[in-house]
């Protein structure tokens, strides 16, 4: 009887033993899962990168041969400087080097037609900037500078153009100028971030008109206020009624077009130098501004 209690307690021995030991275990993969979890949840996210060239290049970053364009990658967000050196026994053809912020989470892109100096080479740089909120901005710079913008197949402006009131999401941009062959290229806008479009456009042979020549100057669009109930506009920070009032315009005067908002209508306006804001496109409207010059009064004959 005796032998028998001592061989049961044994057992419960070995048995609690046993659960201490399975506990134990599951512990530790508990805390090693979270160690896991917590060193990827804090590992700052990787950054794209994409490089085409027209030829082919070879493609060094921070000084490091790194392949041959098409070059697509992710590397650590940051700064670093891009040097594409063309592939091509035929002509010889001029390197490009830019500098460049890679941004967690985004791609950005560099895009290079080669030429045998810098002034006859194009391509296009895009690239990323967090700025938070859930707007996102649009800025288009062009070399040569005031390069005509079309977006979506309307004409916005000239470039450096920028925008607050693009919707997130897939855009197509033309970006063009007398005398140099247009880039048409395509855009996606992220919400919270602001996309700048860097275009560089090549000669494209043709004559530019001679300065004898009368060229017609692109009229400048302006906003002329309309008539309301109580004898002014309010101007706000957004375009809405819910945005900050921050000026007021009178009816009749006429304020250099920012922008236009696709979704409600409003117009942005400079309201004073240095100043923009929106107004309701109900008492608002686009005009171009004339640049003909009065017809003299004829003198009268003697």
């Amino acid at each position: 009887m005796l032998s028998s209690r001592m061989a049961f307690a044994k057992l419960l021995g070995v048995m609690k033993k046993l659960r201490i030991g399975i506990i134990l275990i599951v512990l530790g993969i508990i805390i090693v899962g979270a160690a896991l979890f917590l060193l990827g949840f804090l590992k700052p996210g990787s950054a794209g990168l994409l490089v085409e060239s027209v030829p082919a290049a070879t493609v060094f970053i921070d000084g490091e041969q790194v392949g041959r364009t098409p070059y697509e990658a992710t590397r650590k967000p940051g700064e670093i400087v891009i040097k594409l050196i063309p592939q091509s026994l035929d002509e010889a053809l001029v390197p490009f080097e830019t500098k460049v912020t890679l941004t967690s989470g985004i791609k950005t892109v560099i895009k290079r037609e080669f030429g045998d100096s810098e002034e006859t080479s194009s391509g296009e740089i895009l690239s990323f900037e967090k700025i938070g909120g859930d707007s996102s901005d649009l800025a288009i710079v062009s070399v040569p500078n005031a390069a005509q913008i079309s977006i979506d197949g309307a004409t916005r402006g000239f470039a450096p153009y920028k925008t607050s009131s693009i919707t997130p999401g897939e855009h197509q941009v033309v970006v063009s100028a007398p005398g140099y062959s247009e880039r048409a290229l395509s855009i996606k806008t992220v919400e919270g971030f602001k996309l700048t479009v860097v275009v560089k456009l090549a000669p494209n042979g043709e004559e530019i008109l001679e300065e004898e020549e009368e060229i017609e100057e692109p009229k400048q669009v302006e906003v002329e206020i309309l008539s309301t109930s109580t004898g002014f506009l309010r101007v706000r920070s957004e375009p809405s009624t819910l945005g900050e009032e921050i000026g007021r315009v009178e009816p009749g005067e006429l304020y250099p077009y920012l922008d236009e908002d696709e979704d409600t209508g409003w117009l942005k306006i400079e309201y004073e130098e240095g100043k923009e804001g929106w107004v309701s496109g109900q008492y608002a409207k686009k005009v171009e501004e004339s640049k003909e010059e009065p017809s003299p009064s004829p003198s009268p004959s003697l």
